[in-house]
């Protein structure tokens, strides 16, 4: 248990300390259950995605929940790489990924649109300074996150899919059409590195990552999207708290405000 769940039982257990052990135990217990039933547990031991951990795995409310919170990683993580390395990176480079700033803001502000109805578990991100440390770094960052990205979409789109409903295949066009915009993303991050950018025949889903030289090379894909988290959690980010390793929590909104736009930007708007 956590130190905040410890507390939360320590104190039913002493306020009922007239009753028996037995009768104690089962205090707690039910109290726990009642707590994970209505997803509080996970945010009484700071889990940003404490609701999503006591739900149905693959809902539609779960994969928008962790798409918009994803969105919001990108979107700060694209907008502060230039602001901290721009004089490292190449015009190109550069470019290239302050216009992905642009397009995961706008992915965001779709998913939580009346649209789709998503909502972030957080928009508090904990960054690891190690993203920020150099070009390299940076890339293979984006280059490693584009493909959980994309892994997660197309969960997205086999779910929404699977709803056969007109809901379910607008949905599924969305994330599709969100996905071929990472494959991108992750595409141009590889050729930046000096690696081959356009490497796959078919973006990849559950098979082991090929590309040699990542934290991720060998590791398999996923078919449940929390499992999206853990990776990034894996890698030292963090959701509405600190991560595993050290950085700074950036805050969306200040971050989002100075997102750039580029004029050569184009399809913003979703049909």
């Amino acid at each position: 248990m956590t130190e905040v769940n410890n507390h939360l039982f320590d104190t039913i257990d002493r306020q009922h300390s007239h009753e028996s052990a037995h009768t104690r135990r089962k205090l707690v217990g039910t109290t726990a259950a009642a707590l994970g039933s209505m997803g509080l547990l996970g945010f009484a031991s700071n889990d940003a995605f404490g609701a999503v951990k006591t739900s149905p795995q693959n809902s539609v409310k779960n994969i928008t929940t962790v798409a918009a919170t994803a969105e919001v990683l990108a979107t700060i993580v694209n907008t502060l790489g230039p602001e901290k390395l721009g004089d490292r990176l190449d015009a190109v480079t550069l470019r290239n990924i302050r216009a992905a700033a642009q397009q995961e803001k706008n992915h965001y502000e779709l998913l939580v649109s009346k649209a789709v109805g998503g909502k972030p578990a957080t928009t508090s991100i904990h960054v690891p300074d190690e993203v920020f440390s150099s070009p390299e770094a940076l890339l293979t960052t984006l280059a490693v996150g584009d493909q959980v990205f994309i892994n997660a979409y197309l969960l997205a789109n086999t779910v929404f899919a699977r709803q056969g409903t007109l809901t379910g295949s607008k949905f599924a066009r969305y994330t599709a059409e969100i996905m071929a915009t990472e494959a991108v993303h992750r595409a141009l991050a590889l050729q930046s590195l000096g690696k081959l950018g356009n490497d796959r025949v078919y973006a990849k889903f559950a098979q082991r990552e090929a590309v040699t030289g990542l934290p991720t090379t060998g590791a398999p894909g996923f078919y449940k999207i929390l499992d999206a988290v853990t990776i990034l959690e894996s890698a030292g980010f963090g959701f509405g708290k600190a991560g595993s390793k050290p950085g700074q929590i950036y805050q969306y909104a200040e971050v989002s405000a100075r997102t750039p736009s580029d004029p050569d930007v184009n399809t913003i708007a979703i049909s």
